[in-house]
């Protein structure tokens, strides 16, 4: 006797329940009519699935996530997630931040166990900087570099000792919200900072506008510091200007300096760039590591000790 097979989805206890429903009441005893050829392919209806599909699995908890057949529409469902899944990771890849945890890459070393000679001041870690407080994203007063940048930075404090100079560095790596915490300061035309100090002479509308702040910076990519010159027992060299003053003659060809300031700019110049550093073209005190391990990745794990994977060396 022929017969019509019906399926319901019931979503109690998470099992699957299949019953079939006779079309007209007969002899239960009757024998079975052969069964009917299946619809072809091209009908609009979703052939019927082998019962044993869709009893409980033999064993609790398994699960196959590559198959679940009992519902026409999870593959094309899964396959756009699949595809959404890989446009957003390419788009952070190339576009966003690279890295948005809370661990850094193992690229990443802290400077002061690769050059411990070497002093660091993070400003942005402290008040004293143009914002006039604590950025976001510094946890820790602690210069964080990828290990080639740093290991250049030491090379070029060894060449620099022999002439009776030590670096500084004010800033290292950034994380992208600090720079996040830069442009909300700077929508903000009540809140001045630090002005008399850093920036007198221009206004703050116009700081994005001279290229004193951007809504990206090289710092963020780990390979970028912001460094100076000091003789031993820490007593800092005139280089004309200080770090982050927006002016400019913080540019590192201003002729508006001293003669002794502009010699010493050009010291700082060519002791980092031997040691594979580019200078910016606006500040003096910033260059980037021309060999950088991630010249298009932006990220943005905080500037912490915890933030490092594995040892540096």
């Amino acid at each position: 006797m022929r017969r019509r097979r019906a399926f319901r989805l019931s979503r109690g206890v998470g099992r699957w329940y299949v019953w079939s429903v006779r079309r007209s009441r007969g002899n239960p005893g009757a024998a079975r009519a052969p069964r009917a050829a299946p619809p072809p392919r091209s009908s609009s209806r979703p052939l019927p699935r082998p019962a044993s599909r869709l009893l409980p699995r033999t064993r609790p908890g398994a699960r196959d996530l590559g198959r679940d057949r009992s519902r026409p529409w999870s593959r094309p469902l899964a396959a756009g997630c699949l595809l959404l899944a890989s446009l957003t990771g390419c788009l952070a890849a190339d576009a966003g931040p690279g890295h948005a945890g809370r661990r850094a890459p193992e690229a990443f070393v802290a400077l002061r166990d690769v050059a411990p000679g070497i002093d660091e001041e993070i400003r942005y870690a402290s008040a004293h900087n143009f914002v006039g407080r604590v950025i976001d994203g510094y946890r820790e007063p602690v210069c964080l570099l990828t290990r080639r940048a740093a290991r250049a930075l030491r090379a070029a404090q060894r060449a620099l000792a022999e002439d009776g100079y030590s670096l500084l560095v004010y800033d290292c790596y950034r994380p992208q919200r600090a720079v996040d915490h830069f442009l909300r300061w700077a929508d903000d035309p009540a809140d001045t900072g630090e002005r008399r100090e850093f920036y007198p002479h221009v206004p703050k509308d116009r700081l994005f506008r001279e290229g004193y702040l951007a809504a990206r910076s090289g710092h963020s990519r780990g390979s970028t510091v912001d460094v100076t010159l000091q003789r031993p027992r820490g007593h800092p060299v005139d280089m004309g200007t200080h770090f982050d003053y927006f002016d400019p003659r913080s540019k590192p060809e201003a002729k508006d300096i001293g003669k002794r300031q502009r010699a010493a700019r050009e010291v700082l110049h060519e002791a980092l760039g031997a040691a594979g550093f580019e200078r910016a073209d606006t500040e003096w005190w910033h260059f980037t590591y021309r060999e950088e391990p991630f010249p298009d990745r932006y990220f943005d794990f905080p500037v912490t000790r915890e933030a490092l994977r594995g040892p540096s060396s």
